[in-house]
């Protein structure tokens, strides 16, 4: 049975990890017959997000690892504890935890930086040539995590694909139903919510990615 870490980024689309995203690769790993275990850095969350008005609540603060812990049904580890060698695929979801909580691509764009953890955790994969999956928004992180040249898709976002060449990589315009694959890193990339307008556009893409990355793990 292949074994997948995920890295989520909080609860909830507009300041953590992406949900739906989310739990459609939970359950097409499971459906495919493989075990997952979720992962969060332990730390606060740039901010809270009202999602029924899509304001900030300024006086109120979050830890990502506890939110995450929501969609995970209470079974995470902080991502500081990842070993790569107990696992042999990565994925990780979007929604903007990957922008603001993972990184702060949100605020510094092409000189954003990678929590410590979690770029510990992505390039342990990364060097030891084991598949990984990133889904929506967080393909950004993949020059940073790959170096230079490394292939990725955000879909066909004109700014963020220019700021994903300015960190490095090499973007990859893509439907939202398809996928990117850099074989020679062995990474896989599709937009998700960068462009799905309902919940079954989303998934076409991320299962043809789940069942991309158990195929190469």
């Amino acid at each position: 049975m292949k074994k997948v870490a995920v890295i989520l980024s909080g609860s909830g689309v507009f300041d953590g990890a992406e949900i739906h995203e989310t739990v459609i690769s939970l359950l097409a790993l499971s459906r495919a017959g493989a075990e997952y275990q979720c992962f969060a850095p332990n730390i606060a969350q740039h901010h809270v997000v009202n999602h029924l008005t899509g304001e900030v609540t300024e006086t109120e603060q979050r830890n990502v690892l506890v939110e995450a812990a929501r969609i995970a049904r209470g079974e995470i580890q902080d991502v500081a504890q990842l070993n790569a060698a107990d696992f042999d695929a990565l994925l990780l979801p979007g929604g903007f935890g990957a922008a603001k909580n993972l990184s702060d691509f949100a605020f510094k764009g092409a000189e954003c930086q990678i929590d410590a953890n979690v770029l510990k955790a992505c390039q342990a994969f990364a060097t030891a040539g084991k598949a990984a999956a990133y889904l929506c928004i967080s393909p950004i992180l993949i020059p940073q995590v790959y170096g230079h040249g490394a292939k990725g898709t955000i879909g066909t976002d004109s700014e963020t694909a220019k700021a994903f060449n300015q960190l490095g990589g090499e973007h990859q315009a893509c439907a939202v139903t398809e996928i990117c694959v850099d074989q020679e890193r062995k990474v896989i990339s599709t937009p998700a919510y960068m462009l799905a307008e309902n919940i079954a556009e989303a998934a076409v893409g991320i299962e043809k990615a789940v069942d991309q990355l158990l195929a190469m793990a």
